[in-house]
């Protein structure tokens, strides 16, 4: 699970070592069992060069008492939300995670203060929101503006969506999309419809996937097929964080 969802921005250099292989033969399941031990402790490797995700991961172990960082719970609960980190104190969270990222950050990312502890929570859309500089650039921007910044934070969230149709190697996806008023984030009410690819240069996380499948897209990769809880998680765990993060913005509005 963690190879599927970390695949799409490592691929894109933009975090993790530029290395995809380990991820995308995890991720399409071809890194079998008969690889045994040497490709677990490849694929932690390589995990463990997520300088984003893997402290997450590895205060989640910590807190929640689960020994392994790659732990399918925990590993979900980063991504989507809910589960096992819903029974930890988010600011005790909030203060371990930056007492790791914060030497790494160094003089670059300043708000990486004791102020995100209001916002914590130990998953994948509090990174996004809350610990990159992104939304952070839309106070005093219009709609128009803040194009730019609200496409990234669109493509770093992890997304979901249903699949209306598929032609060949792309499909059709109806998902609700990230919005910007001007003062406010939020999601449209009626969902956007995209087409995404399936298989890239014959890569494919979900080669069956059909009309009527509940997907997960990150960087409008295609990364897993969601239950219905796991949808109804992803989505509450976004709309909290938004909340969180136009408290955030406001007061910032203010003081500008």
């Amino acid at each position: 699970m963690f190879a599927r969802y970390a695949y799409a921005p490592n691929k894109l250099g933009y975090c993790g070592p530029p290395e995809p292989g380990a991820l995308s033969r995890a991720g399409s399941d071809t890194g079998s069992d008969a690889a045994g031990a040497d490709f677990g402790d490849e694929m932690r490797a390589v995990a463990r060069r997520f300088s984003g995700a893997w402290p997450y991961l590895q205060v989640l172990s910590r807190l929640t008492g689960i020994e392994d960082p790659l732990d399918y719970r925990i590993v979900e609960s980063y991504w989507l939300g809910g589960g096992v980190g819903d029974g930890i104190d988010p600011r005790e969270f909030g203060r371990r995670l930056l007492a790791l990222i914060g030497p790494q950050a160094g003089g670059y990312w300043t708000h990486l203060t004791t102020e995100l502890l209001d916002e914590a929570v130990g998953d994948h859309c509090f990174h996004v929101f809350g610990v990159y500089p992104w939304s952070r650039l839309l106070v005093g921007m219009d709609a128009v503006g803040a194009r730019e910044p609200l496409r990234v934070l669109d493509s770093c969230r992890v997304r979901w969506g249903t699949v209306v149709s598929r032609e060949g190697d792309w499909i059709k996806v109806s998902s609700r999309r990230l919005t910007w008023d001007g003062t406010e984030l939020g999601l449209n009410t009626e969902p956007t419809t995209e087409r995404v690819q399936v298989a890239v240069d014959g890569l494919s996380f979900l080669p069956d996937v059909a009309p009527g499948d509940l997907v997960a897209l990150h960087w409008d990769w295609p990364t897993d097929r969601l239950r219905a809880d796991q949808v109804e998680t992803l989505a509450a765990s976004t709309i909290h964080q938004i909340a969180a993060t136009n408290r955030r913005l406001s007061r910032a509005g203010e003081v500008q």
